[in-house]
């Protein structure tokens, strides 16, 4: 990876929707801190259980870093990098209510597999958390499972969110706009947070073993359709 990239997150030939969506700036870092041990612990066990599905989270960085995140020094809110929707992770989901987690010991991650992924999820902790957690329950190589999780998002498309966070917006409308932007993602597939006072906080997009993105079970969180949404822009 090159020490700059501009990673532009948005083809104006995908919609009309999506033409004037943000562009993404990453100047990669040279050198990454060496994360913790992320173990499984009374409140977080370790699970393993059958895979019935996966979810892409996504967090929407602007909100992260004005709510506490550029406090933190996080990579996505210093240094000149500008981020709209950074991977959170690709997540394992149960065939029932439990999901898979911590399902084996693992190393740490070695820092060429940080680096390569730090435009994408910008935090060497947060990447060995979702190892950790979530990839050891896949039977993958962490390059593999990165690789995976990272060719997924960088696949998806995004609508105007500069126009979305100036007009009187829903969940539903929002869900809407992201599937137009992206027709392999139904809106029936889509799950929406937001923090206190409705501001977008993260997406969760379900998919299926083949990775295919396909309807979300019932009762597996979100904000509802009607719910007003709020988007901080940050940068203008």
């Amino acid at each position: 990876m090159k020490a700059a990239a501009i990673l532009i997150g948005v083809m104006a030939a995908v919609s009309p929707v999506a033409a004037n969506a943000q562009a993404l700036i990453c100047r990669a870092p040279t050198t990454v801190q060496r994360p913790r041990p992320e173990l499984p612990t009374a409140t977080e066990p370790r699970r393993v259980v059958p895979i019935g599905g996966y979810t892409l989270a996504l967090t929407w960085a602007p909100e992260f870093c004005r709510t506490g995140g550029g406090a933190s020094g996080r990579f996505e809110c210093s240094s000149g990098n500008r981020f709209g929707f950074s991977l959170h992770g690709l997540w394992p989901d149960g065939v029932g209510k439990e999901w898979p987690q911590y399902c084996a010991a693992t190393p740490l991650l070695p820092p060429a597999t940080i680096k390569r992924m730090m435009c994408s999820t910008p935090s060497a902790q947060l990447l060995q958390h979702e190892w950790a957690k979530h990839g050891t329950c896949t039977g993958l190589t962490p390059a593999a499972y990165f690789g995976k999780s990272d060719g997924l998002y960088a696949r998806l498309r995004y609508p105007d969110m500069d126009r979305l966070s100036r007009a009187p917006l829903t969940v539903g409308r929002f869900k809407a706009a992201f599937s137009a932007a992206n027709p392999s993602v139904p809106a029936s597939a889509i799950r929406v947070t937001a923090k206190r006072g409705g501001w977008l906080d993260e997406l969760w997009l379900c998919l299926d073993t083949r990775l295919k993105y396909t309807r979300c079970k019932a009762g597996t969180g979100g904000a509802p359709d009607a719910a007003a949404l709020r988007i901080w822009r940050g940068h203008r």
